[in-house]
């Protein structure tokens, strides 16, 4: 699908501005670390504004495609998943980002899976950092 192939020169070459375009308005973005996505377009162009800085040596490494069930409405979607590597804070982590999309082409949910739990514990602290840092979400009480 030609998103993807601009969502992945997008996210390789962090340009975060590419990426506006690519989201619906209501996109939901679902975190390995917390239940409850992120929702609507500015608030996941936020948290992806944190992730372009927070990773290092960010590499795709694979692709699929296909169709899978939604999250939001259970419905069929064009779905496809991107095999990633990274490191942050020192820790290697391995994941996947999912994909999936409208009727028009655009990403209306997207959902991340990485491993193992101490990368993804690193990556939470640096990412929920960042989020407080650029005033996406209150600091901690």
């Amino acid at each position: 699908m030609e998103t993807t192939d601009r969502f992945r020169a997008a996210v390789e070459q962090r340009d975060l501005s590419a990426l506006d375009e690519l989201f619906t308005e209501d996109v939901r973005f679902y975190s390995p670390v917390k239940f409850t996505p992120f929702e609507g377009r500015p608030m996941v162009l936020g948290l992806f504004g944190v992730l372009l800085r927070t990773f290092e040596d960010f590499r795709y490494i694979g692709r699929f495609d296909g169709t899978a069930e939604t999250s939001a409405d259970g419905g069929e979607a064009p779905s496809e998943i991107l095999l990633f590597r990274a490191t942050v804070g020192g820790r290697e982590i391995h994941g996947i980002d999912l994909l999936q999309y409208d009727g028009t082409g655009r990403i209306k949910e997207f959902t991340v899976m990485v491993r193992p739990q101490s990368a993804l514990q690193t990556l939470s602290e640096a990412v929920l950092a960042g989020l407080v840092a650029d005033g996406l979400v209150p600091g901690p009480a």
